[in-house]
């Protein structure tokens, strides 16, 4: 007790340190238990929810069978779409000897020229289907499978304009292939057609136009898109008064000749002198007859420019 008694702050000092450990000890132990206890349900809160998100929609059942639904109606458009379009689709592209290629070549020439000669259209006089680079030369043995293809693709575009009946093709034009530069095509992503460009230049009647793109949208083995079309009138100067013909009609009409004659006096009057006009011609009326008046605009004929994209539909994707 003596010896308490002299060392007085070293006894409370460490009476005082003691319990403050016993303190810190049991403040520790207390708050371990909590941050274990918060852990644990940490845990299973994030156990839980990832098992709901693992499910197609949550939380109600009605939802997740809605969009399974949905998913599978469009699944079934995409397959309907892929049969669809099956029949434009080659069974398989092979390579031909670069022989064999040219003389399909020069036989689908000569039959497409015989069939422009039937309705009168002018050809260019290098007119080789778009493939004249092949004249004097063999393709590459690795190409002849897709030149091959597009041949056939551009006779059934060509065929049908021939049967439209144009005045004159003008330019016909096809982009070269990687194939012929002795590169390997590459599908990019999620692409489901190549397209083959061919550009026309040509000249045709509204009617012979209408014919050719209506034809393009029924071609029976191959499917065309139009890109790009450009329409010009063929005619650029103004119409004249000499444009028009005159008939005369038959005898007995006589006393209509005045009115007609009139008319016609009252035309060139308003046109002479006039910028792009001509005089107009001096009535001569057939004896016991008169004139009508000719139709001098609407039957002018077309230039047209269209680049064609004619598709060779690659084998269909694997739907996930």
């Amino acid at each position: 007790m003596s010896w308490i008694k002299d060392h007085t702050f070293p006894v409370a000092l460490g009476g005082i340190t003691i319990a403050a450990v016993g303190a810190l000890l049991f403040v520790a132990s207390k708050e371990g238990s909590k941050y274990e206890q918060a852990k644990t349900e940490f845990d299973s809160a994030v156990d839980e929810a990832r098992s709901f998100e693992s499910l197609a929609l949550y939380p109600q059942p009605e939802n997740r069978d809605g969009k399974q639904k949905a998913l599978d109606d469009y699944r079934k458009s995409l397959e309907g779409l892929q049969e669809a379009f099956g029949k434009f689709a080659p069974a398989e592209v092979q390579n031909i000897s670069p022989q064999d290629f040219t003389s399909h070549l020069i036989a689908v020439n000569d039959e497409l020229q015989a069939a422009f000669e039937k309705t009168g259209t002018k050809l260019p006089e290098s007119f080789f289907c778009g493939f004249e680079s092949y004249k004097d030369a063999l393709a590459r043995g690795t190409a002849t499978g897709m030149l091959n293809y597009q041949l056939d693709a551009v006779r059934s575009a060509l065929t049908a304009l021939a049967a439209a009946g144009p005045s004159e093709l003008k330019n016909l034009h096809r982009p070269p292939l990687s194939e012929e530069e002795g590169n390997e095509f590459q599908r990019a992503e999620n692409q489901i057609a190549r397209p083959l460009p061919l550009e026309l230049t040509f000249r045709a009647s509204e009617k012979s136009l209408r014919t050719f793109v209506t034809a393009l949208s029924k071609l029976d083995t191959h499917y065309a898109v139009i890109r790009t079309i450009r329409i010009t009138n063929a005619k650029k100067a103004p119409p004249r008064t000499s444009d028009a013909k005159f008939d005369g009609l038959p005898a007995g009409t006589a006393s209509q000749a005045d009115p007609a004659d009139a008319a016609l006096a009252q035309l060139a009057e308003l046109t002479n002198g006039q910028p792009g006009f001509e005089a107009a011609p001096k009535a001569d009326t057939p004896k016991g007859g008169t004139r009508i008046l000719s139709q001098i605009l609407g039957m002018e004929e077309l230039d047209v420019f269209v680049r064609i994209d004619l598709m060779q539909f690659l084998p269909p994707l694997k739907l996930p």
